[in-house]
């Protein structure tokens, strides 16, 4: 007995290649950048660089068209917007991320060394817990969107295939990230000999500065 099958129409396709590039865009290339800082931050080379251009120049384009389809996708279904749980989330990630983009900024150029004296700042702990918080929401987006919104969307008329709905590459990177956690002694040693160092050279300046 034949199977019949039908080409992809032109919804299923925009909601396809939306599907295609918000899951590359939030799953694969954000989880690089960060694991890209997580190995490479004590190494001896600018890792910033490394990490803020998959995060920004790499992700960014493919995250924000993936967005602007899923919009065109829900403006087909004539539906109206950020009105599902889907569409909600969409654009609670969006807003995520560009907050991100502008932490991880003010992170890097806004240290206060005077302030917290070598320590980290608060606001780069709340940069880990948001990129974190947004890898938790991705993976629930992606989920809810292969098991629920593409039939509701769609209709159902093509099933997504059960290949695309393993759980392993949200695994991978967790996995990795934590094993990357058994790096932080050594960055903490690196942070407090740097600690050290500024101690002593503003110890050294007082002393050979000239009486007032």
């Amino acid at each position: 007995m034949s199977t019949v099958t039908f080409p992809l129409n032109d919804l299923e396709l925009r909601a396809r290649n939306h599907a295609v590039l918000s899951t590359v865009g939030f799953l694969i290339l954000l989880p690089i950048g960060v694991l890209v800082a997580r190995y490479t931050r004590t190494l001896p080379y600018k890792w910033f660089y490394a990490h803020w251009s998959i995060q920004f120049i790499i992700a960014g384009p493919v995250i924000l068209v993936g967005w602007s389809l899923g919009y065109k996708t829900s403006t087909m279904l004539e539906q109206g917007h950020f009105k599902d749980p889907h569409q909600k989330m969409g654009m609670a990630l969006l807003i995520m991320y560009i907050l991100q983009l502008a932490l991880g900024a003010f992170v890097h150029f806004a240290k206060f060394p005077s302030l917290f004296r070598g320590y980290r700042a608060p606001h780069n702990y709340l940069h880990v817990v948001l990129g974190l918080v947004i890898f938790i929401v991705a993976q629930y987006q992606v989920h809810y969107a292969l098991f629920t919104e593409w039939t509701f969307a769609t209709g159902g008329l093509h099933q997504v295939p059960m290949s695309a709905k393993n759980a392993w590459l949200a695994l991978v990177f967790w996995v990795l990230y934590g094993l990357g956690m058994a790096l932080m002694p050594r960055q903490f040693k690196q942070e407090r000999q740097v600690r050290k160092i500024r101690k002593d050279d503003h110890i050294a300046l007082n002393h050979n500065s000239p009486p007032a």
